[in-house]
């Protein structure tokens, strides 16, 4: 499986980008709009979700490792492939995503290219049943590392609602320490 590509931006024809990599090899990789502003040959590096089927292989790009888990996510939902999926990430962010689902916002999906009210009302049911006692769907989306910021956060005296809400405002290129760091300046604010 080919799980992330780190190479340089040849072509884009639509949102489908060519990238070569370092070892000369080229992949079509379908981009959402934020990978689509990357300048031709600039470099660039995605983390990629491979799906095979009866009648073709394709190739996503994300951003970020949450996106992609977002996407996986979708992809657990009864009627959605993998094009609907990547609409849906490739649409909004992921806070927009997660409070469309709390909110059970049929509108927010049913904007979507692709995405009628029926799909829409499936997406927000199944996703809001995976969440199980207080688990949050934030929870289920985020990185190891961070829901150790989280879980930090919530061991030096925050409320885990409070927690996730300072994590939200932290920037995500910091490491670890230095996030649990800035939470603890974004809370005494």
């Amino acid at each position: 499986m080919i799980g992330k590509i780190k190479g340089k931006l040849l072509e884009l024809n639509g949102n489908v980008g060519l990238v070569e990599t370092s070892g000369g090899v080229s992949y079509e990789v379908y981009l959402p709009p934020v990978l689509l502003t990357h300048q031709l040959d600039s470099p660039i590096e995605m983390y990629t979700y491979f799906r095979v089927s009866d009648d073709a292989q394709i190739l996503f790009g994300f951003k970020t490792r949450d996106d992609k888990r977002l996407f996986e996510l979708l992809l657990s939902v009864s009627g959605v492939g993998a094009k609907i999926a990547f609409s849906v990430v490739a649409f909004g962010s992921q806070d927009e995503i997660v409070r469309a689902v709390k909110n059970s916002d049929v509108e927010y999906f049913s904007r979507i290219p692709g995405l009628g009210k029926k799909t829409a009302m499936k997406i927000i049911l199944e996703l809001s049943q995976k969440l199980t006692g207080t688990a949050q769907l934030e929870k289920i989306i985020m990185s190891e590392e961070d829901t150790t910021v989280v879980d930090a956060l919530i061991s030096l005296g925050f409320k885990a609602q409070e927690a996730r809400q300072i994590y939200q405002k932290i920037p995500k290129h910091l490491t670890i320490e230095e996030k649990i760091r800035e939470g603890l300046k974004l809370g005494t604010h």
